[in-house]
């Protein structure tokens, strides 16, 4: 089969021609109709000792769409034919990046009625601020947010959910370029970060209280201004690097709750952990089928384009969803 391979040797993407994987167990082999581009994928040279003796033909790809080709021996929930939606394991070797890819039907769903290319652009992002809105802050109308990054992946998703929960202040950050683009996705306050003081920003919009919820999707001190936004016991998801209290402003006197959150998690901690995934990529999918949320893919690639659109996504050059179309 084709497939792209990362060489842990030389940190090089390549195509080549690789063995048909076989299901065993618990596992499904799924021909992949398409399957999403992330950060995560192309991040895999800093990742890579995390995994013992990766082999020179490791296939990445997480986001997978695609139909069930065979299972496993005490697979009970598929079938052959059946379309199934996936976010994989990172850890795994047999990635979607290929015509075949492996996974195990426990975190896998059924395919929403949806295209193979807008199904896979979802999963990573998608799910992700799922979890972060819904499982650990669960949002309700009451709230107000700040979500610092509202154009990228997770948070464009971030804001679509949070205006489907009927949050009004809905307050992001983003580059002036980008201010019409997340209004039309539900933002009702929108912060030139390049040009504000962001948290000065957010407590005049909160009448001097801050919002009860933050969400950080960026890295780099956001997590030091969605913190100093925080209202009395506001509470705020950290998905990029650790949360760090001692560095927020009066976090302790202020009684403010700090949660990290990695989707890939629920791949390895165990039956309640895969049914937390499974359930954020059904609701989640439920919302996208409805139309409450909208997907945008920026550019679909062949096989032949992934190595480049990989190391351009490492050097943070390509903008928007691409998805490998297969």
């Amino acid at each position: 089969m084709k497939a792209i391979t990362f060489n842990p040797e030389n940190d090089k993407f390549s195509l080549k021609e690789v063995p048909v994987p076989k299901p065993i167990n618990n596992q499904i082999l799924v021909k992949v109709e398409a399957a999403g581009l992330n950060p995560v994928d192309s991040k895999i040279i800093y990742w890579k000792k995390m995994v013992n003796n990766m082999s020179q033909d490791w296939i990445p790809g997480l986001d997978v769409s695609g139909y069930v080709e065979a299972i496993g021996e005490s697979v009970k929930n598929f079938k052959a034919g059946d379309r199934v939606l996936y976010h994989g394991d990172m850890f795994k070797r047999f990635g979607g990046f290929a015509q075949y890819a492996l996974q195990n039907a426990d975190t896998v769903i059924k395919h929403p009625e949806l295209d193979a290319v807008r199904a896979a652009a979802t999963p990573c992002a998608g799910w992700t601020a799922w979890r972060a809105l819904v499982d650990k802050l669960r949002i309700t109308s009451e709230d107000t947010i700040f979500i610092a990054g509202g154009a990228g992946g997770v948070g464009s998703f971030a804001i679509q959910i949070a205006k489907y929960f009927k949050l009004g202040k809905i307050i992001t950050t983003c580059s002036a370029q980008k201010t019409q683009y997340v209004r039309d996705l539900g933002a009702t306050h929108i912060i030139d970060y390049k040009n504000s003081d962001v948290v000065e920003e957010v407590l005049k919009i909160t009448a001097g209280e801050g919002v009860t919820k933050g969400l950080d999707a960026v890295g780099r001190d956001n997590d030091i201004l969605v913190a100093d936004s925080l209202s009395y016991e506001g509470e705020m998801v950290e998905l990029v690097d650790f949360c760090r209290p001692e560095s927020y402003k009066n976090s302790f006197m202020s009684g403010l709750t700090f949660h990290q959150l990695s989707l890939g998690s629920g791949h390895r901690n165990g039956k309640k952990a895969e049914e937390t995934l499974k359930k954020a990529g059904e609701r989640f999918s439920g919302l996208v089928e409805d139309g409450a949320i909208s997907v945008s893919v920026t550019k679909v690639i062949s096989f032949t384009e992934v190595p480049d659109a990989l190391t351009e996504m490492l050097l943070k050059k390509s903008t928007g969803k691409i998805v490998l179309k297969i």
